[in-house]
């Protein structure tokens, strides 16, 4: 058997395979025995018909055909072990002649992934700092929820409650109909739709008012952008009184602070613990992105986007409990065209993906049972709030070999970004905490990097 081997891009080769005659004259024969089971011929028995009368009974081209898929998983596997290619996947296979057999192969194999001179990224850090106007309207989030709401005898204001029956028509058709809702009607937010909180001031309780307004240009269906009358009928307004900042309200609050400047301490706290965790979370993702862009070498084979598309549709419609065929024909979506529409973001988990997984073989990083059983532990303590039947249900979810896998990966890539982060917050000049040397190149690495 001759073959020949053809690296292609996107971390493939192409396999050029030539069976030999007397091979495909074995394949030949199994396959004639095999349809001789199957094929009844007039005055034979299954399995009794000589070659020649089934050859007449259904055409060589049938026995030929029946060869060739006998042949060629046999000749593709003998040739991926004789050119030592490592397959990840599939191959596509092309017929390039029946007889003699020849056949072409393009085959999906292992990533190519150099990182460069990861080590010499660096990306500067945002300053975290609180602005005074958020700790304002922390604080006025915190006085609402001590507000009292006291009924009024008066024309709506901004700001107040109101109780009434709502009704929107579009082109003299009635599209909404809500009766004693109760609306907030906040300075800045939009209660139902844009305008109608300011356009609904000045009404007067059980006199109606049609507060004109229009439907938002990026709502769905044909009703986009057009206008319509909110016609309401207020019942009830109240107005919303907030509590005085002082040190009452201090002690009232959460779990009770002995004066204004300790909650005022508090809810800058816990601003800057939201505005720190933000910035890590965006630093994290700015250092994975700045791994990939500096990657000398990023290539993989399209089969694994693919599968990567596959894992996410398969993720997104099992919480319907719907098989993926049934879900796009009950939503009328083309499988086509929402595979392309995600395929960009399935490309890009992958690079980023196998940026990740090179850096933790670079940097050696790895967990032991000891991290896995620590986090499985710590999951357990936060979800289940010491209740025994959740506890020992989450032991048995986390018990499989399976399951410990997954969060090994998980805390795999966690060690790995904190790892990145590392060395992209670093200052020139200085090591990292924890560095450790580059992987020591092989003797053939170095002879590749030298010719």
């Amino acid at each position: 058997m001759k073959v020949s081997t053809q690296k292609l891009p996107e971390s493939q080769v192409l396999l050029e395979v030539e069976v030999d005659s007397d091979i495909f004259e074995k394949s030949m024969d199994k396959a004639y025995r095999k349809l001789a089971e199957r094929v009844n011929v007039p005055g034979f028995r299954k399995g009794k018909t000589p070659r020649p009368m089934l050859e007449r009974h259904i055409g060589r081209g049938r026995i030929l055909e029946e060869a060739i898929d006998i042949a060629v998983p046999d000749a593709y596997n003998q040739a991926i072990e004789q050119e030592d290619v490592d397959a990840i996947g599939q191959p596509r296979i092309e017929l390039v002649s029946a007889e003699p057999l020849s056949f072409k192969a393009t085959v999906p194999v292992r990533p190519t992934v150099d990182l460069g001179d990861y080590r010499s990224i660096r990306i500067e850090r945002k300053p975290v700092e609180v602005d005074e106007a958020d700790v304002k309207f922390s604080l006025d989030e915190l006085r609402r929820r001590y507000a009292v709401h006291e009924p009024v005898e008066r024309s709506v204001q901004s700001g107040d409650i109101i109780r009434g029956d709502v009704r929107i028509v579009v082109d003299e058709n009635e599209v909404y109909k809500d009766d004693d809702v109760e609306l907030h009607l906040r300075e800045g937010k939009t209660v139902l739709l844009p305008g109608f909180a300011e356009g609904v001031v000045g009404a007067v309780k059980n006199e109606p008012k049609t507060v004109v307004v229009q439907l938002p240009e990026d709502s769905d269906g044909p009703l986009a952008g057009k206008p319509a009358n909110v016609e309401v009928l207020v019942k009830e307004v109240k107005e919303e009184r907030l509590p005085e900042v002082n040190d009452e309200l201090a002690q009232q609050a959460g779990e009770g602070f002995p004066n204004v400047g300790a909650l005022m301490d508090r809810l800058r706290n816990d601003i800057r613990e939201r505005m720190e965790a933000q910035e890590q979370g965006e630093y994290q993702d700015s250092a994975v992105a700045a791994l990939v862009e500096n990657a000398k070498t990023l290539e993989f084979p399209p089969v694994l986007v693919e599968r990567e598309i596959d894992h996410f549709l398969q993720d997104q419609v099992r919480q319907t409990g719907l098989e993926l065929d049934k879900y796009f024909e009950l939503t009328k979506q083309d499988p086509a065209k929402v595979r392309e529409e995600i395929r960009s973001s399935a490309t890009e988990r992958i690079r980023r993906s196998l940026a990740l997984s090179k850096l933790a073989d670079e940097e050696a990083l790895d967990v032991e049972e000891a991290d896995i059983d620590a986090e499985i532990e710590k999951i357990i303590t936060q979800a289940t709030a010491g209740n025994e039947e959740q506890v020992e249900r989450y032991r048995q979810v986390f018990g499989s070999p399976e399951a410990r896998a997954s969060l090994a990966r998980s805390l795999v890539t966690r060690k790995t970004v904190e790892r990145l982060v590392e060395i992209a917050s670093q200052s020139d000049g200085v090591t990292a905490k924890g560095a450790r040397p580059a992987k020591k190149k092989s003797k053939q690495e170095s002879q590749e990097e030298e010719s």
